[in-house]
């Protein structure tokens, strides 16, 4: 298969433009801000909790997710000045005011995207887009450290291990029998190796996860697990990892299984009706932008 471009991909999907002008909206805006990284730790450190099964952001080696929470707050209101926001976007004058207003803002929000709920912002959703992106960033060299060190074998756990969050989609790389099954993390962009045959949502093993394939897809498709209704979309190739593990560009595809009765559990910063509050449809993808 030719690798897949954007271009391409969207004269496929062309619902999915608005969206994709909305991400390079966000993605410019971001750009903008000056970046900080976070410091990689002796991991030394931390290698009890590790082992236990402590998530990297959450163990005892503390790291700082303020400046994730400044770049965040003024990625808000840099895009809170853009006279043209619409759609998922129509609540950020709203946002940016409730941020402006709290001098802590930036600690609550680095706070608040690793599950503090005594802040309560307005646009939740949008909030955890706009954070995760912004935190991405900043957790980028940290989250590749961590990779090259963490020993894959050991952690084989049903959700990150960089920053504990359900995953959003996955990927299948190799040939049987060897082939193996990463998970993926929709919030800091970690990949993480699960069992190839158990749901990672309930855990159960039934050596056998029923599959949706959809014709056109480019190797994408729908696993679903009998026991609990979850389902996760699943990339199964190797080359188009940044354009077909964006989550966005298949957000087709979870209408899809939204259709077919299956329970969305996976940790999407697109969920559907995680940013407007309401299931979307087509017509709502394309009224996105």
């Amino acid at each position: 298969m030719n690798r897949t471009t954007l271009d391409a991909w969207l004269a496929a999907h062309p619902y999915l433009r608005p969206l994709a002008h909305w991400t390079s909206r966000v993605e410019g805006a971001l750009a903008s801000i000056p970046a900080s990284s976070a410091p990689v730790p002796d991991w030394n450190d931390g290698a009890d909790d590790l082992r236990a099964g402590v998530p990297l952001l959450r163990s005892g080696l503390e790291i700082d997710l303020e400046p994730a929470g400044r770049a965040a707050v003024a990625l808000v209101e840099k895009l809170s000045l853009d006279p043209t926001h619409g759609g998922p976007m129509a609540d950020l004058p709203l946002l940016a005011e409730h941020l402006r207003g709290d001098p802590e803002a930036p600690r609550r929000v680095g706070d608040w995207l690793l599950g503090d709920e005594a802040f309560a912002p307005p646009s939740p959703g949008l909030l955890r887009y706009l954070g995760w992106t912004a935190a991405s960033r900043y957790l980028a060299p940290l989250v590749t450290a961590f990779d090259a060190w963490r020993d894959e074998e050991k952690w084989l756990r049903p959700y990150c291990p960089a920053c504990g969050s359900a995953p959003a989609m996955a990927q299948l790389l190799g040939v049987d029998p060897g082939r193996k099954r990463l998970l993926a993390c929709g919030a800091c962009g970690s990949r993480w190796q699960f069992r190839r045959t158990a749901c990672p949502f309930c855990e159960s093993d039934s050596q056998r996860l029923a599959s949706v394939v959809v014709e056109g897809e480019a190797g994408l498709r729908i696993d679903s697990c009998d026991a609990c209704g979850g389902y996760l979309k699943t990339y199964d190739g190797h080359g188009d990892e940044t354009l077909l593990m964006s989550d966005w560009t298949s957000l087709h595809l979870d209408l899809v299984a939204r259709d077919r009765g299956l329970k969305g559990l996976a940790a999407s910063l697109y969920d559907v009706g995680s940013v407007a509050g309401q299931p979307l449809t087509t017509k709502d993808l394309e009224r996105t932008g």
